[in-house]
């Protein structure tokens, strides 16, 4: 079960003008389940994406890359489970785009490259498009505005609950949507984003600048995240920006960018720590937050040290407060300069904090029954000061369980 996740009730997200959602059964990989999803957007929606860095990316990647780089007005998405078309080589793009050719046909779209392809599941086999091309005449046809809660579920792999997430605020006098979905368990330790990610709002954004903010976006969610360091073929977040609230950003010195971008922002983070929380196996959510860098990097460095550590995980897992294993992370992370007498170690929040290390050893004040209590509950902080400059970074991780590797070992049968 997830930590502290519950998948939103249907009625909690909130449809978002010019944007609508249909799902089928398509058969992809498995029979009697939703595995296909359509997302149809207005004209004038503006769609930008970031995606994963990982040399071996999946041709729907490629796809997407590609239709985005020619700057055309993307109107519609699709978004297959089962089978990540990834290593399937020029087989594996032409059926990307022969998904994307079929889409656009079924929707009366002048141009291919108005469809973006997306993909997740089984690495290295190809992706039965004939079956995929089936099912979507009964995606199309169940396209509605409040179909977010039935798309989140239609994009799940190995997740044990689906994630979603959605705001209203109020800017310049109207009320602005942002309503996002995201789907991922394992293989999660993105070098852009997430597994997959999608975040739609009823704001108008120039492509320039919904461009700027989808990075920005992901580097303060998705890129913070780790269940098992493994870095995903079929990596993709995407914002679309439908601008049917009738409130339209100009550029970033727009006195509404503030508090639109904020909830972009906001909606992408409950989404990327919303994946940690149903890591596959996972009891515990762990904050690693690292202050006292010199720059964001070198945090970011030392977190992702301790949140990839199986063996910082495995020991969180069992409560057992084996916390040399942090220091041993630090001390490897990659910052050849550290002066590990300068280091201090943190465990808990709050009230409930305890010094586990300083002056290069265990701090005098340490008990171990103190972090052993720390460690019982299914929400954990680490908190470490470089001592070295003014930067700090969060990284949200898991713990690994034994069902980590039942699941994975059975991923495919």
């Amino acid at each position: 079960m997830p930590v502290n996740y519950a998948t939103p009730a249907p009625e909690a997200l909130f449809p978002v003008a010019g944007v609508r959602l249909g799902t089928a059964e398509a058969g992809i990989r498995k029979a009697n389940r939703r595995d296909l999803t359509v997302i149809a957007l207005d004209p004038g929606t503006t769609v930008a994406g970031v995606f994963t860095q990982n040399r071996f990316c999946a041709a729907p990647v490629q796809v997407c890359r590609r239709h985005l780089g020619r700057d055309p007005e993307i109107r519609a998405l699709v978004i297959n489970t089962g089978i990540a078309n990834a290593g399937t080589g020029e087989t594996g793009l032409q059926a990307a785009m022969q998904t994307c050719a079929t889409l656009a046909g079924l929707l009366g779209l002048d141009e291919d490259r108005a469809v973006l392809p997306f993909s997740t599941g089984v690495i290295l086999e190809p992706l039965p498009v004939d079956r995929l091309q089936a099912g979507l005449p009964a995606a199309i046809a169940d396209l509605k505005a409040d179909n977010w809660h039935a798309a989140a579920h239609a994009i799940m792999t190995t997740d044990t609950v689906a994630k979603a997430a959605s705001r209203r605020i109020q800017v310049g006098g109207k009320t602005i949507t942002v309503t996002g979905i995201s789907k991922g368990a394992g293989m999660i330790k993105p070098n852009m984003a997430t597994m997959l990610g999608f975040v739609a709002t009823d704001a108008g954004i120039p492509q320039q600048l919904l461009a700027q903010v989808a990075k920005e976006a992901a580097d303060q969610s998705f890129n913070c995240i780790t269940v098992d360091g493994d870095t995903s073929t079929n990596d993709s977040f995407i914002l679309m920006a439908s601008g049917q609230s009738g409130l339209h950003v100009k550029d970033a010195q727009d006195p509404a960018w503030a508090a639109v971008r904020a909830a972009l922002v906001e909606v992408s983070i409950e989404l990327a720590q919303a994946i940690v929380r149903d890591g596959e196996g996972a009891t515990k959510f762990i904050t690693v937050a690292v202050e006292g860098g010199k720059d964001l990097e070198e945090c970011r460095k030392v977190g992702y040290a301790i949140g990839h550590s199986p063996l910082v995980k495995t020991a969180f897992f069992a409560s057992d407060p084996n916390l040399g294993r942090i220091l041993a992370a630090i001390g490897y992370a990659g910052i050849a300069d550290l002066d590990v007498g300068n280091i201090r170690v943190w465990l808990g929040s709050g009230a409930d904090t305890v010094l586990v290390a300083e002056k290069g050893g265990r701090a005098a004040s340490y008990k171990e029954a103190d972090g052993s209590r720390i460690m019982q509950n299914a929400e954990i902080t680490v908190r470490v000061d470089l001592a070295r400059g003014p930067a700090g970074g969060d990284i949200y991780t898991c713990d690994f369980s034994y069902d980590y590797v039942k699941i994975n070992a059975d991923y495919r049968s």
